[in-house]
């Protein structure tokens, strides 16, 4: 039976960045586990947000990959980082996670149910801008910047991620 059951876990894992991401540990678990994902977990241990991501949730987190961190102005990450910019970064972070379980076929069928794009409240308090693109979702943050999510639906014990190629921007 426990074969079983652990054939099945393994089964239904993800791979992201090299490493499966399970259905029974949460965000943080999960994300320190994959080579992608380093610089969001560095950046969520600086901000303060282990803690809230490894509780019950649920929570969907756009999660930026290592990639889309390197694409930012030389040196930002590296100013986000320091101490005194944690509100800064911690805003900038809670601006990637939508309260709730929101999976791919819910997101496609809210772009679809509100005629090509549906607005998702973040739990800083903006807004994220979800539509579809050459077949993909992309996301609109409150400066205009867009992201794609290149991989979607990893569930979590404790919500879903889904990660995307760009770091989201609050106004």
């Amino acid at each position: 039976m426990e074969e079983e059951r652990m054939a099945e876990r393994e089964a239904m894992a993800v791979e992201v960045g090299g490493a499966k991401m399970y259905a029974d540990q949460t965000i943080v678990e999960n994300a320190s586990k994959a080579d992608n994902l380093t610089t969001l977990v560095a950046a969520v241990q600086a901000a303060g947000l282990v803690e809230t991501l490894n509780s019950d949730g649920p929570f969907t987190v756009f999660a930026p990959t290592n990639a889309a961190f390197d694409a930012l102005p030389q040196g930002t990450v590296a100013t986000l980082l320091k101490p005194e910019n944690k509100e800064q970064l911690s805003g900038i972070l809670t601006y990637h996670v939508v309260s709730g379980n929101v999976d791919a076929a819910s997101l496609m069928n809210m772009i679809e149910q509100n005629g090509g794009t549906a607005t998702l409240d973040t739990v800083n308090g903006g807004q994220l801008t979800a539509s579809v693109v050459d077949g993909k979702v992309v996301i609109t943050d409150a400066k205009g910047g867009k992201s794609t999510v290149i991989i979607a639906d990893v569930k979590q014990s404790n919500g879903v991620v889904h990660a995307v190629d760009t770091v989201l921007m609050p106004a």
